[in-house]
């Protein structure tokens, strides 16, 4: 049975032990009901010292045994600290000698957020790339020079070494572990229970090339995510920001210092971008398209995408696929030669 180890540090965040924690035991629940018993794991909640442990906001968690108590990890978790992470890393500097001592013996290291300093004290992410939160980017750039830090990145994998940047990231790598361990349907069935949205592949996030234009706020991610599932609805940004406990003047201004545009031009864009794919891909007439994307006046739709785009929708729609027949062709002839 593989052993997975969180370990609870006096005011770590309380979502970064609760997630790997809640996740992992309800696939194991999942797992013990499907008479699955091979891929049980052994999960435990370890501590610095014995007797339960104070994270921040007052949880308090009971752990089962101390570090020097666990020998033989398979994976282990290392969560985010509530305020200054140095203060921390240097209060607990046992910690970074076990996670030094667990990577070399073959354990998986993941890191949530400030945790990150941690395994950077321990001195394995040396000349390897890592991320952390992003309000401690100078700090800790300062303090370990010799880790390559993505600052665009809210996830980092280099020799079983994971490093997210948010608490979301910790969600998507927590899939990611559950289906490794478990496979795909159970992976499935957690993703319905613990995310609002289908389970994504953890190296299409980890690899994406939206990255480069990532962010590390998270309310208007949540935002960015919500406009992704809904653009196809009617949206007001004004029902948008009371959504999020915001004002519109508060949403706009976060929104552009962020993302670099306004939420109506980036719904308009995702507006816009499905419907290039729908116009590539299907045979729905253009009011069609349009009522998919969320504009009800087809009319207006088609003077938009003029506008973005030079060409109407059906010229849109002629010209790719007049591209992709020559492009099929070509391979066709090269395919004879």
């Amino acid at each position: 049975m593989k052993q997975v180890t969180i370990i609870a540090i006096p005011r770590a965040l309380g979502s970064t032990v609760t997630i790997p924690l809640e996740m992992l035991s309800a696939a194991n629940d999942i797992a013990r009901a499907r008479k699955q018993r091979d891929k049980l794991l052994r999960i435990e909640l370890i501590g610095l010292e014995h007797g339960s442990v104070v994270l921040s906001g007052g949880l308090t968690m009971q752990c089962t045994r101390t570090l020097e108590e666990v020998k033989d990890c398979d994976l282990i978790f290392v969560p985010g600290i509530w305020g200054n992470p140095r203060a921390s890393v240097n209060k607990n500097s046992q910690l970074a000698q076990w996670i030094r001592l667990q990577h070399q013996a073959g354990a998986t290291i993941c890191a949530v957020t400030t945790g990150v300093y941690f395994v950077a004290e321990a001195g394995i992410l040396d000349g390897r790339a890592a991320t952390t939160h992003w309000k401690f980017f100078d700090q800790f750039q300062t303090a370990y020079p010799k880790v390559k830090l993505q600052r665009k990145r809210f996830i980092t994998s280099v020799d079983n070494i994971y490093c997210t940047g948010s608490v979301n990231a910790a969600r998507d790598i927590m899939l990611h572990f559950t289906e490794q361990f478990y496979g795909d349907s159970i992976a499935n069935e957690i993703s319905r229970q613990f995310t609002h949205e289908l389970k994504r592949s953890y190296e299409s996030l980890l690899l994406s090339r939206d990255q480069q234009s990532t962010h590390h706020d998270e309310e208007i991610i949540k935002v960015q995510e919500w406009l992704q599932e809904n653009y196809c609805h009617h949206i007001e940004i004004g029902a948008v920001a009371d959504r999020f406990g915001m004002s519109v003047r508060s949403l706009n201004r976060r929104f552009k210092l962020a993302t670099n545009t306004t939420p109506l031009q980036y719904l308009q864009d995702l507006r816009i971008s499905h419907a290039k794919d729908l116009l590539k891909r299907s045979n729905l007439i253009i009011s069609e398209v349009a009522d998919r994307v969320g504009y009800q006046d087809a009319s207006y739709f088609t003077g938009l995408f003029k506008k973005l785009n030079a060409v109407t929708p059906n010229e849109y729609r002629q010209l790719v696929r007049n591209k992709m027949f020559v492009a099929e062709s070509n391979q066709h002839v090269c395919g004879r030669e």
